[in-house]
């Protein structure tokens, strides 16, 4: 009956250790698929990451400053989380970045999450 215990418990061990590898790799896989969007949408024009791309709106450390459903409010709906922000920054973002796909969507999405600094 221990040893049954025992064994279990290491299952339901292993079983989380491997399912929390699977998730990291794909957030990995969600960031580097963010980081392509970014790089293909030409968005370092308006916005600066690590010093690289326009100083004007730098997105260093945005992902610990706004929520996921925040970063997406800005990307689909610029002009809405611009006025719930109160924000007066001029140019406001395009709206045009709302027609992603999905998957680039959330990607981009990611990739603003992990810039925590």
């Amino acid at each position: 009956m221990h040893r049954t215990l025992v064994i279990r418990g290491w299952l339901v061990i292993f079983a989380l250790v491997f399912s929390a590898g699977i998730a990291n790799a794909q957030d990995a896989a969600q960031v580097k698929k963010g980081q392509e969007v970014y790089a293909a949408q030409k968005c370092s024009i308006c916005h600066s990451i690590a010093g690289a791309g326009s100083k004007t709106s730098p997105l260093d450390g945005v992902g610990a400053k706004l929520s996921a459903a925040d970063i997406r409010a800005w990307i689909v709906t610029p002009l809405e989380a611009a006025a719930k922000a109160k924000s007066t920054k001029k140019p406001l973002m395009p709206a045009k970045f709302g027609g992603l796909p999905a998957a680039d969507l959330d990607g981009l999405v990611a990739y603003m999450q992990s810039l925590k600094k």
